[in-house]
C-alpha cells in the first residue's frame, strides 16, 4: 500500500512581487523629525523652569536685606515705612494690609466677572446665531486690547462718580453683614476697584469658556434633546458638566491676572495702609499698585522692601495656580470615574 504525499508546491519565479521599495530615507527623515521635535518641547519646558526659579533667586537676594533690616513682622504689620522717613532712619514696614487689599479686590473682581463671562460665552455659542455669535465675540475679545490705564481712567473718572449710589444701595440692602455696612461715605472704594477689575478679566474667562463650550461633543447635546430637554436643561445637564473642570480653570486663570493688576487699581483706590473690612467705605491698597506708587520716590532699603512685596505676590500667584491645578485635575478625575 502506498501512500503518495503531495509534495511542497511549486510557484513560478515569475509570478513573485518584489519587495516594496525600501523607505529608509522617508523614515529616517520623520524619526529625525519627531527627535527635533521632541527635543525642542523638553527645551522650552526646561527654560519655562529656569526662567522661575532664576525670577525667584532675583526676588529673594533683592529682598533679603530689607527683610533682615526690618524692625517689625513683614507679614503681619500694617505700617509702610522702609527708609524710616517718620522713625528716624528705621525701616518699619510690612505687607498685611496690601496683601488683604490685594485678595479681597481679585475675589471680588472674580466673583461679578466670571458669572457674566460663563454667560456671555453660553449666549455667543448656545443661544445666538453663528453669525451674530461671531461678531459678538469679536468685541468682547477687545476688551482684552485696552490698556490697564485706559481702565483706570474711566474707573477713576466715570466709574467712581457712579458708584456712590449703588454703594448706597448696596448698603441699604445688605448693611446688616458687616462687611456691607458704612460710615455714610462712597468713592474710591475696594468694591470700586474690584469692579474695575471684574471687566478687565470677564475677556479672558469668557474667552476660554466660549471655546470649552464649543467642544463638547454634540451627540450630548443631541441625546439630551432626544429625551425630550429644553435648550437650559441640556445646557445644564450637557454643557456645564463636560466645561465643569476647564471654567474652574479659566476663573483662576483670570484670578491671576487680577492679582498682579497695577495701574488701574493704583488710579482707582485711595492708598491707605489699613485692613478695612468694610469694602465699600474708600481706602485700600494693592501690593502691586503700591510697588507702582513708591518706586519712584523709594531709597535703597525702600526698593528692597517693594521686591520683597514682589516676592510675596509672586508666591501668592504660584499657590493660585497649583490651587487650580488641583482642583482642575480632580474634577476630571471625578468626571472620567463616572460611569
Amino acid at each position: 500500500m502506498s501512500t503518495d504525499r503531495p509534495g511542497p508546491a511549486v510557484t513560478d519565479p515569475q509570478d513573485e512581487k518584489p519587495p516594496p521599495p525600501a523607505r529608509a530615507g522617508l523614515n529616517a527623515k520623520a524619526g529625525l523629525g519627531d527627535r527635533l521635535f521632541g527635543g525642542s518641547a523638553r527645551g522650552a519646558a526646561v527654560f519655562i523652569l529656569i526662567l522661575m526659579a532664576a525670577i525667584a533667586g532675583f526676588l529673594i537676594d533683592q529682598a533679603w536685606h530689607a527683610i533682615s533690616a526690618d524692625k517689625v513682622n513683614f507679614l503681619t504689620s500694617f505700617t509702610w515705612d522702609p527708609d524710616g522717613n517718620n522713625t528716624n532712619g528705621v525701616p518699619t514696614f510690612g505687607i498685611a494690609a496690601i496683601a488683604w487689599g490685594t485678595l479681597i479686590t481679585s475675589v471680588i473682581g472674580v466673583l461679578l466677572g466670571a458669572p457674566v463671562a460663563i454667560g456671555v460665552a453660553l449666549f455667543i455659542t448656545q443661544y445666538a446665531p453663528r453669525r451674530i455669535g461671531a461678531v459678538f465675540g469679536y468685541i468682547v475679545d477687545l476688551l482684552a486690547a485696552v490698556p490697564s490705564v485706559v481702565y483706570g481712567l474711566w474707573g477713576l473718572l466715570v466709574l467712581d462718580q457712579h458708584m456712590a449710589g449703588i454703594s448706597k444701595l448696596i448698603q441699604d440692602v445688605l448693611g446688616w453683614i458687616p462687611m456691607f455696612k458704612t460710615n455714610g461715605t462712597y468713592g474710591s472704594s475696594i468694591f470700586t476697584a474690584g469692579v474695575v477689575l471684574a471687566i478687565m478679566i470677564l475677556p479672558i474667562i469668557a474667552a476660554i469658556t466660549r471655546e470649552l463650550f464649543r467642544q463638547v461633543p454634540n451627540a450630548h447635546r443631541e441625546a439630551a434633546m432626544a429625551l425630550g430637554a429644553t435648550r437650559w436643561e441640556t445646557i445644564r445637564l450637557a454643557v456645564l458638566p463636560f466645561s465643569r473642570s476647564g471654567m474652574v480653570g479659566a476663573s483662576m486663570l483670570g484670578l491671576g491676572r487680577a492679582l498682579g493688576e497695577t495701574i488701574a487699581v493704583a488710579l482707582v483706590l485711595t492708598a491707605t495702609f489699613t485692613i478695612n473690612p468694610h469694602i465699600l467705605e474708600p481706602g485700600g491698597n494693592t501690593i502691586a499698585a503700591n510697588i507702582a506708587t513708591q518706586f519712584g520716590e523709594a531709597g535703597p532699603t525702600g526698593r528692597a522692601a517693594l521686591v520683597a512685596s514682589g516676592l510675596v505676590l509672586f508666591a501668592m500667584t504660584l499657590v493660585v495656580n497649583l490651587l487650580a491645578r488641583a482642583v482642575v485635575y480632580r474634577s476630571v478625575r471625578a468626571v472620567e470615574a463616572r460611569p
